[in-house]
């Protein structure tokens, strides 16, 4: 950490395909920065040019990629933005807003396709150096509401395409994860908080800003 700074913060976006944190990304981001915070946006993967490879690929329909090498490809990528931007801005008191971090892992590799769990838990370590958000924000929405919104979106990318059941792990994977005893087994994910993604846009951004305010003690951030 760069002397008589204060480390930065991590605040992180979470949640299935459809809730808005595409859309909810750089308008918290905006807010923040109205309030005298510099803010960098990270999406995964992506932003480095190692996580836009791995993107590409991922994302790519007629891609067969099996589960082990999906989970070491979003590994690879969040090691690459870790140490290319968000350690130095946490170092130089910046902010980061995340689009997705480990929770996503957990949803969609471990719990979706049933990897070991202890053995991506330690890739993950090695891929974040130890890093722990100070809050994951977990958008919620009615699933038939986040399917309409994807099917308004247009064709469904690879990891869409998994069927009802792959849908169905995964979701009760985020539900879990906003209970207490779930975030106390998996101290590497820092707390997360549950956030009502339906409603006005405008509305969900300062919900979304309020929890940050609560999770992080930093109250400043509420006077534009």
């Amino acid at each position: 950490m760069t002397s008589g700074v204060p480390r930065g913060k991590l605040i992180v976006l979470e949640g299935g395909d459809g809730v808005g944190k595409t859309t909810q990304l750089p308008l918290l981001a905006d807010m923040l920065r109205a309030r005298g915070l510099v803010v960098h946006t990270v999406r995964e993967p992506g932003r480095t040019g190692v996580g836009q490879t791995v993107r590409t690929l991922l994302l790519d329909p007629a891609s067969t990629i099996a589960p082990a090498s999906e989970v070491l490809l979003f590994l690879a990528a969040r090691a690459q933005v870790v140490a290319e931007v968000i350690a130095p801005a946490l170092d130089a008191g910046e902010w980061i807003v995340a689009d997705r971090f480990f929770v996503s892992t957990y949803a969609y590799q471990i719990a979706g396709h049933g990897l070991d769990g202890a053995l991506v838990r330690a890739a993950n370590r090695l891929a974040t150096r130890g890093l722990v958000p100070d809050v994951t924000l977990l958008l919620t929405l009615p699933q038939i509401v986040a399917a309409a919104r994807r099917r308004v979106r247009g064709a469904a990318d690879r990891l869409e395409r998994f069927g009802a059941g792959f849908d169905a792990r995964v979701a009760e994977a985020y539900a879990a994860a906003v209970t207490e005893s779930w975030q106390a087994r998996h101290p590497e994910c820092g707390p997360i908080v549950a956030v009502h993604g339906d409603g006005a846009v405008d509305e969900v951004t300062v919900r979304l800003l309020e929890r940050v305010v609560e999770r992080t003690g930093t109250s400043a951030v509420l006077t534009a």
